[in-house]
């Protein structure tokens, strides 16, 4: 049975980033006719799953969660259960465009705002020459046009589909519509086509190895305030159930 770590309630994969990379992998290779779900949860939506029960029932019945910040890591240490490392989404995504980019294996991109997902997908060809990302749609579409959406991305069959809604909005659109995507695997990627695209600035490499990747968007980004608020609480309730 695989090893879980369960940080107030959420369940995360004990898992490294080679494994996570390899899983994801796996499932893009299956035969069988299942849409894997990966969840890539911080404390911040740890925090809302706190509050949102459907949420933390979609994360923990996910066929991976992996840690994406470094809160997770530490807290998982405080509950002495340490993970392996931090599994950030963006990099895990990035380590597998890298792998696919090498295969036959495609990509959709929902999400981000009008224009964005396009842009992230040819900056990512570009990036990743091989990858094959085979279609696009920004977030701003009625619930009437939903219907349409999934019928194309059906269509196109891509092996992979990341969805970029931002939490805990893409949560519950991947667990309501998996069943009806003709997909191998979704991944809720939150506001990674804005980085992709070049919207937004990632953290320099330096900040990102000392665990600082959280005060660079705050700087860059000040109105995140209200969400960092949440960072020392998840701690607190985290040393409380210690």
């Amino acid at each position: 049975m695989e090893k879980k770590v369960n940080i107030i309630g959420i369940k995360f994969n004990h898992i490294s980033m080679k494994q996570a990379i390899d899983l994801v992998m796996g499932y893009l290779v299956t035969a069988n006719e299942k849409t894997h779900m990966i969840c890539t949860p911080n404390p911040e939506i740890v925090m809302i799953a706190q509050k949102e029960g459907r949420l933390k029932e979609i994360i923990n019945s996910s066929d991976l969660v992996v840690p994406d910040g470094i809160g997770i890591v530490k807290a998982a240490k405080i509950l002495g259960n340490p993970l392996p490392e931090r599994v950030a989404g963006y990099d895990l995504v990035q380590n597998v465009f890298r792998k696919i980019s090498k295969t036959v294996h495609t990509v959709y991109f929902l999400g981000g705002a009008p224009g964005v997902a396009e842009i992230a997908a040819k900056n990512m060809m570009e990036k990743h020459p091989g990858l094959k990302v085979i279609g696009y749609q920004d977030g701003y579409f009625s619930q009437d046009k939903e219907k349409t959406i999934i019928e194309e991305i059906n269509s196109l069959s891509p092996d992979l589909l990341l969805v970029g809604f931002g939490a805990p909005k893409q949560e519950f659109w991947i667990s309501d519509n998996k069943n009806k995507l003709k997909v191998k695997a979704c991944i809720g990627v939150g506001g990674s086509f804005d980085v992709m695209s070049g919207q937004i600035k990632r953290a320099p490499k330096w900040m990102i190895k000392c665990n600082l990747e959280w005060f660079y968007r705050l700087i860059k980004q000040p109105t995140r305030i209200k969400r960092m608020i949440l960072l020392p609480i998840f701690m607190i309730k985290v040393i409380f159930n210690r």
